[in-house]
């Protein structure tokens, strides 16, 4: 869990660098996914975890909650590889993904995967 709550703490700085979450904080949230439908899928490069993956296939189509790949490994094509593997092992196809509209670098990803823009999802704040 340790791993899995810095790498979320991570992706979560990323997607709204606002917001600060402790890690033990992060560390009972992602143990209460796993504990419920979520799985965590960790990629590897040799003994080194470079990224991971959070998902509940207990859904039609599986949803794919959190894809994150570590700041210092991206641009080395693992994001790719990963993604395809996690397809693979699930023995699914792409299907629709969330991605904030502020993401720019998760924007430019999911589109070198062929991804577009089909919707848009908007909230409303006071």
């Amino acid at each position: 869990m340790p791993a899995l709550a810095k790498m979320n703490q991570c992706f979560i700085e990323e997607e709204e660098p606002e917001t600060h979450v402790s890690l033990p904080h992060l560390e009972e949230r992602m143990s209460g996914y796993i504990a419920s439908e979520y799985k965590a899928f960790f990629f590897m490069e040799d003994d080194k975890v470079v990224g991971y993956a959070l998902c509940s296939n207990s859904k039609t189509p599986v949803y794919l909650r959190q894809f994150f790949i570590e700041r210092g490994e991206r641009r080395k094509g693992y994001g790719k590889q990963a993604f395809q593997l996690l397809l693979t092992h699930l023995n699914i196809s792409p299907d629709n993904i969330d991605v904030y509209a502020w993401n720019d670098s998760g924007i430019r990803f999911w589109r070198s995967l062929g991804y577009s823009k089909s919707r848009l999802n908007m909230s409303y704040s006071v």
